[in-house]
């Protein structure tokens, strides 16, 4: 028992000693604090060492269980700066290069992915279809345990691109779960382990992992919530892919990861740099993603970043290297805006010193426009477009029906019908797009979808 007692004052005395913190970031957290709440772990790194440390709120509602700063978090994309670290390490071993054909590794795939290196992953300019979004078009369930053989199943099915590979920037997880895969393949090494080889072991970061096996025990996990005060529901996914998310970390942990970028102890002061390097697109416009990583500006400082959010969790870096000072959240709940937060919390340890507040990180969307307005159909052309429409892409069937003057979108998951608002030439319902497409007037051959980061995928009307 002594040594018991030993090893956790060895543990808590630092944490402990952090408890003359700023005093308002328990103001910023106060909502969170209650113990019928889930909440945030929190974590201020200075010059090398936490600063403060502390949870908000529970981590387990039904057995009562606190947040601590050892509680462990699905992270979400915050997982994408590892992958990029696991495949800059891949580089400089030999094993892979940044120019590469992803076809190279990844021959499953169309001949049109040829066009697609792997620096289009790195940086969202592939115009891969986005899997999330996707797998959301078919109406499949967020909590199901997709794995990253079934992305590189559902990417190979996919018959076009959503632009040129290096013509755009469009976030596509799909393209950092294939880069994990490319990884996986360049270096004989199922990716997971390879990550814990390379980069968390060598820095000490004993309870990271890239979860892909569900039935794996996570001691210290805090579990995800949606809803709201009073009605909260679990929400924590059942998640096997690794890439673009997959990481689950804690807060001493991170400190280990984002001491790194300093240190360069983990790929050296070359591969540090390389993640810091921002994209370039065609025609030669830079873009604020780097390696996994948001490049940008807050007040006068140049700043680091990336957020991340997979059902009821969500989770935030944010570094200033200048001042070698970094924020960073991990929590449980889905109605926390971390990308405020973080800020929050930055603005009360380096008081004063950031003078103007800018966006950072976030790419514009070319294509954004104004919003057509609702236009009203004659039934008689409503009508035409009621059927059966069948997608070989997603495996996945559309019904459209016409009820009452309107037109309905059912899936075979959906719980009900879903009307369809008429806007522009096209219609809208549960956040998708659609544009039927007619032979001849009256004749309505198909339908084209259209979902933020998915276009243009073509339904087949059945006859």
């Amino acid at each position: 028992m002594r040594k018991l007692v030993a090893i956790c004052l060895l543990f808590v005395a630092p944490v402990s000693a952090l408890q003359s913190l700023p005093s308002g970031i328990d103001a910023i957290f106060a909502r969170w604090s209650a113990p019928t709440s889930p909440g945030c772990s929190v974590g201020v790194f200075e010059k090398g060492t936490i600063t403060f440390a502390k949870g908000y709120g529970s981590a387990s509602l039904e057995h009562g269980v606190p947040i601590t700063p050892a509680s462990v978090f699905y992270a979400g994309s915050v997982s994408k700066q590892f992958t990029a670290m696991a495949a800059a390490l891949a580089m400089k071993q030999g094993k892979l290069a940044y120019e590469d054909s992803i076809r190279k590794y990844l021959p499953e795939l169309p001949a049109y992915a040829g066009a697609i290196k792997v620096r289009h992953l790195l940086h969202h300019t592939s115009g891969l279809r986005d899997y999330n979004t996707l797998l959301s078009i078919a109406g499949k369930r967020d909590e199901d345990a997709w794995d990253n053989r079934v992305v590189l199943q559902v990417t190979a099915r996919q018959k076009a691109l959503n632009f040129e590979p290096g013509s755009e920037y469009l976030y596509s997880n799909t393209g950092y779960t294939l880069l994990a895969t490319i990884v996986e393949r360049a270096t004989g090494q199922k990716f997971a382990d390879y990550a814990d080889q390379q980069i968390f072991r060598p820095l000490g970061m004993t309870v990271t992992h890239f979860h892909t096996d569900a039935r794996r025990l996570v001691p210290n996990r805090a579990l995800g919530y949606g809803g709201r005060a009073g009605a909260w529901t679990l929400d924590t996914p059942i998640n096997e892919r690794a890439g673009a998310g997959g990481l689950y970390t804690s807060i001493p942990d991170l400190q280990k990861w984002d001491e790194n970028f300093y240190s360069g102890k983990v790929g050296g002061k070359d591969v540090i740099d390389q993640l810091l390097t921002r994209g370039v697109l065609n025609n030669g416009r830079p873009l604020a993603y780097a390696w996994g990583l948001q490049i940008g500006t807050y007040g006068d400082e140049e700043i680091v970043e990336h957020s991340g959010s997979l059902g009821g969790y969500r989770a935030h870096i944010f570094r200033v290297p200048s001042r070698h000072t970094s924020v960073a959240l991990l929590c449980n709940t889905s109605t926390v805006n971390t990308n405020t937060l973080v800020r929050e919390v930055a603005d009360a340890v380096l008081r004063n010193r950031f003078t103007v507040i800018t966006s950072a990180g976030q790419d514009p969307d070319p294509g954004a426009r104004a919003e057509p307005r609702p236009v009203a159909t004659p039934e008689a052309v409503l009508k035409t477009y009621a059927g059966s429409y069948y997608s070989d892409e997603l495996e996945a069937v559309f019904t459209i029906t016409f009820d009452g003057g309107r037109l309905l979108l059912s899936r075979e998951t959906d719980a009900a019908p879903a009307p369809l608002e008429a806007v522009g030439e096209s219609f809208r319902a549960r956040g998708l797009t659609l544009r039927f497409v007619q032979a001849s007037p009256g004749t309505t051959t198909g339908l084209v979808v259209d979902a933020g980061r998915v276009r243009g995928i073509v339904f087949e009307r059945r006859p």
